[in-house]
């Protein structure tokens, strides 16, 4: 297999994993968990009911009260809202309860979001059930919603099964742990070394196509450290990545954005901070070839430039799924400009193309799936508040911060292209 039809293969297999994850049609689905514990039913019912007398042994619960409104109950959690205060969340509890037989159960809505606007929980229910068993109970949780995209029902999944293991840890007398294994450094190391693994046959099972595959991890990381960056620079306590093999990495942050220009910064600055590399392989490969450095190093830091542009002028992409079409919705917040600006990063990146050689069928080819990208659909987050908007100051910031990124890398690409194949 050739190295362009390999790229094109990866490319392919990264479009149909990002439309699975992010905009595939799941449907409605209900996310069942069972399990037996060595406790009476009415402590465990005490323990997972939202309104239940122990429910606040929960590390991600800071309070349960009871409202005004018959049969609501308004929890407070430790995750902040974009202001920094805690989340607050007001469920509709539907009681079902046979006390006579020691059978507990409820049903619950989310009918207030103090983060979120209520719309999105318009499809969510979530049942607990506690039932006696044999040397205990068994307790029943399930959550049933509309998923759009497999990225979140597997979210929803992951948290429902960690909130069974801090009550199992609980229950035994120990501290249930915030947090889990895949956010663990341990875990993200193994993701990136299985990533970097699983890349390493699309571009050759030699050393050079190892060094290559090596290379793109390290790009990635990178990108996602300039991120982690901008986070801590707004204020976010706690930032972390998740790294996701074959597709790459996440940068979290620890509460939601609360302005738009938060918004576009953070999401520039990805491939923002690795811009400040793009000279300084320049400088190394400008050393080597004088002797200053070794001769290694003058291909070494080509290739280093050559991937490292690539992959982020590919997250400038004036896509939503991307991280150009995040800044430039937050940039221009009208359809017309908005397609403007899409428009004039669209063409510095085919000049690009057209630049290194790339042939008119590649490119017209890259423009499709540019277009199909940009036609995945997928469920909105909308705050229950809109996020500040940006000044006039912030917004030639931002626009100027897009396209010095995109100019930057796409000089780092023509620059390499230019010696590697010139």
């Amino acid at each position: 297999m050739t190295t362009a039809i390999s790229i094109a293969v990866l490319l392919t297999i990264n479009l149909g994993l990002v439309w699975l994850m992010m905009a595939a049609p799941i449907g409605r689905r209900t996310i069942v968990f069972h399990r037996q514990f060595s406790v009476r039913p009415e402590r465990l019912w005490q323990a997972v009911h939202p309104g239940g007398e122990e429910a606040n042994w929960n590390p991600a619960v800071l309070a349960a009260t009871l409202t005004s409104c018959n049969g609501q109950i308004e929890v407070s959690y430790r995750h902040p809202d974009r202001h920094g205060d805690p989340i607050r969340r007001v469920f509709a509890v539907e009681e079902q309860e046979n006390i006579q037989d020691r059978h507990y159960a409820a049903v619950s809505h989310v009918v207030d979001d103090s983060a979120l606007d209520v719309s999105f929980w318009r499809n969510f229910e979530e049942y607990r059930a506690v039932s006696p068993a044999p040397d205990g109970a068994t307790l029943t949780l399930a959550q049933t919603d509309n998923y759009r995209g497999l990225g979140f029902y597997l979210f929803r999944y992951l948290m429902i099964r960690r909130q069974v293991s801090a009550l199992a840890a609980w229950l035994k007398g120990e501290k249930p742990r915030r947090g889990g294994v895949l956010e663990h450094p341990s875990t993200q190391a193994l993701f990136a070394l299985v990533s970097t693994l699983l890349l390493w046959p699309f571009f050759g099972l030699n050393p050079a196509g190892l060094t290559i595959s090596v290379t793109l991890t390290i790009v990635i990381v990178l990108h996602e450290l300039g991120h982690m960056a901008a986070y801590r620079a707004f204020g976010h306590e706690r930032v972390r990545m998740i790294f996701i093999p074959l597709l790459g990495g996440i940068a979290i942050g620890s509460r939601p954005y609360n302005t738009r220009f938060e918004v576009a910064t953070c999401a520039l600055m990805g491939a923002g901070m690795s811009a400040f590399l793009v000279p300084v392989a320049i400088s190394v490969y400008e050393f080597a070839v004088d002797g200053m450095l070794p001769h290694l190093a003058a291909g070494a830091s080509l290739i280093f430039l050559l991937i490292l542009g690539a992959f982020n002028i590919l997250n400038l992409l004036p896509m939503s799924r991307f991280d150009g079409g995040q800044v430039l919705r937050q940039i221009f917040p009208g359809r017309r400009m908005l397609v403007l600006g899409s428009f004039g990063i669209t063409l510095l990146m085919l000049w690009v193309g057209y630049r290194i050689g790339l042939p008119s069928k590649a490119l017209m080819a890259g423009l499709a799936v540019f277009l199909l990208m940009s036609l995945m659909g997928a469920s909105s987050v909308k705050p229950k508040d809109s996020l500040v908007s940006m000044h006039p100051g912030e917004r030639l910031m931002a626009g100027l911060g897009l396209y010095a990124a995109v100019a930057v890398h796409a000089h780092g690409i023509v620059y390499a292209c230019d010696r590697l194949f010139g």
